[in-house]
């Protein structure tokens, strides 16, 4: 049986790399490679027949595979993190009462400034 050997690059200051994928997706990858084989055990255990649940598994796989180089190819390292975090900020802000801008002071620089 021959063995396998995968270089995973790393450099000074880069993220890690394999087969083209950077950092997170690497990731997202293996936690679906990972449902994958979760999905093929449970539907070969429901009684499924072995050609349906091979077909399911690779469709799924597939799809899998292209979107995760999707997404690495479109928003890099850390861009999809970056989309996700920029969701979560609110449009605008509602503030029913004066009271947060009626304490607020100016603070005074060294030259007598104020900002």
């Amino acid at each position: 049986m021959a063995t396998s050997v995968y270089r995973i690059n790393k450099g000074i200051n880069r993220p890690i790399e394999f087969k083209g994928l950077r950092g997170q997706y690497i990731t997202y990858l293996a936690v679906g490679l990972v449902a994958l084989l979760l999905l093929f055990t449970l539907l070969y255990l429901a009684g499924t027949s072995l050609f349906a649940c091979l077909v399911v598994v690779l469709l799924l796989g597939s799809g899998l595979i292209a979107g995760v180089y999707h997404l690495d190819k479109t928003y890099g390292e850390y861009g999809l993190s970056k989309r996700l975090a920029r969701r979560r900020i609110p449009a605008a802000l509602r503030l029913r009462s004066r009271n947060l801008f009626l304490h607020l002071h100016r603070k005074e620089t060294r030259h007598g400034h104020s900002r």
